[in-house]
């Protein structure tokens, strides 16, 4: 990731992708199965759905718990705002009009195998980032910057993960 001077209120961006042996009807079991993140995640410590019924849709809620050494413990309720079958799954974390994050995947089909990408944009609603920043303002470049460099780092991980996994079978 190269060093882009943003700022939070930028949105900023980052993704990462890479190709799975496996068809797109597995990648889809794994990505849209939230019960399966905490165990690829560093941060992500437990998930759980909202209210009755099972599996991703759109206008379903779930409760995620986070641990990050720097910011400590704390949960969020994300909103799923995407969910086309076998091509995105995405979720806006608490405010879906103003959201602290908003976390996609995308499948697309290649070969014999699936194309999976994984992308997150940080803000522009309030979030634990932003009271770092308000303390100290001066950095918020930096502060954004490690942010994106993390996410990023968990995205390649997760996105390795769900590939061993999918083409394990």
């Amino acid at each position: 990731m190269e060093w882009t001077g943003q700022r939070y209120a930028d949105t900023p961006t980052v993704e990462a992708e890479t190709y799975v042996d496996a068809p797109p009807e597995r990648v889809w079991e794994l990505v849209s199965d939230i019960g399966l993140m905490p165990a690829i995640s560093t941060e992500l410590q437990s998930v759980q759905w909202c209210g009755d019924g099972a599996g991703p849709a759109v206008g379903r809620t779930f409760v995620g718990r986070n641990f990050h050494p720097a910011l400590g413990e704390w949960s969020t309720t994300s909103h799923v705002i995407e969910c086309e079958a076998l091509r995105t799954f995405a979720w806006a974390v608490e405010d879906p009009a103003d959201p602290a994050a908003v976390w996609r995947f995308t499948l697309r089909p290649e070969g014999s195998g699936t194309v999976l990408r994984q992308w997150v944009q940080l803000g522009p609603g309030r979030s634990g980032l932003s009271l770092a920043i308000e303390q100290m303002p001066d950095k918020e470049e930096k502060i954004v910057y490690r942010r994106l460099g993390e996410f990023e780092a968990g995205i390649r991980n997760n996105l390795a993960e769900i590939k061993n996994r999918a083409e394990a079978g």
